[in-house]
């Protein structure tokens, strides 16, 4: 098979990915295959979907964290991994849609945008997911909750929050179960927000992050929907499945079993398009 490389980075060339899908005829490719991280498929699928090309996307987990990649329990050795992608196995997965962006793992704000926004690079890529944990604790003194409002059909509500979480699949930043009942094919976004408290209480509160009972607890605010809005007073900074993303306001939505994607076993039940 003849593969075409594409260096991806929108850093470094910003607009490429979108040419280069504007420009190719689907019908001449078998699939996308990306190899990377969370941010790496947030930028491809974006792409993808900004220039409608329909194409399956194969994924070669090769990020820091690699939920997206976790979820679909793909392999980290590249040779099962290129198996993986030469089969015809796929699952749909839904995308997250947030002001006519894209994410498909999570759309969060609060304390864990600001660890991850200001994360050296070099440190990310040395001590991988021990970096997110390491600034996470340094940033403990200076949580300073935010004012937000939620508006939907399953849940309005206006409170002082410390981090916000939209999750389409079940793991961000290597906790493998904050939206333990997360389906990434449901049509439906899992959302956490987890309140204003008392900083003493943010110990247990990761204890129970780590068993994946926080949705229980006092503090946090679970739900599910297929579209909401979220606003604040203040000038909020968002992030997209580690990319900045758009400042608040937010429409939210999920584009139901959008993209198929290459896995281990097959799940497809419905056309995508």
């Amino acid at each position: 098979m003849l593969v075409i490389p594409l260096r991806a980075s929108q850093q470094e060339r910003p607009g490429q990915l979108d040419n280069v899908l504007r420009q190719m005829n689907p019908q001449e490719y078998r699939k996308i295959i990306a190899a990377g991280g969370d941010g790496t498929i947030h930028s491809v699928v974006n792409a993808m979907i900004r220039n409608e090309t329909d194409l399956p996307l194969a994924i070669f987990p090769a990020g820091t964290a690699n939920d997206f990649a976790y979820y679909m329990d793909l392999p980290q050795k590249l040779d099962k991994m290129i198996a993986v992608a030469l089969e015809e196995k796929y699952t749909l997965a839904d995308v997250g849609s947030a002001n006519g962006r894209f994410f498909v793992n999570v759309l969060a704000m609060g304390m864990m945008v600001d660890v991850s926004q200001k994360m050296d690079p070099a440190v990310k890529s040395t001590l991988g997911l021990l970096a997110y944990y390491i600034k996470g604790f340094s940033e403990l003194p200076n949580l300073r909750p935010v004012p937000v409002r939620i508006r939907c059909d399953e849940c309005s509500v206006e409170t002082n929050m410390l981090f916000l979480l939209v999750m389409n699949g079940r793991s961000a930043g290597g906790f493998k179960r904050l939206a333990p009942d997360a389906e990434i094919n449901d049509g439906l976004l899992d959302v956490l927000l987890f309140k204003e408290m008392p900083i003493m209480e943010l110990a247990p509160l990761l204890l129970s992050v780590l068993a994946g009972q926080h949705p229980e607890n006092k503090y946090v605010i679970s739900f599910k929907t297929a579209k909401m809005r979220i606003e604040s007073p203040q000038e909020v900074q968002t992030d997209m499945d580690g990319e900045i993303g758009d400042r608040l306001p937010l429409d939210v939505s999920v584009l139901s079993r959008r993209l198929r994607v290459n896995t281990p076993e097959n799940d497809m039940e419905a056309p995508i398009w």
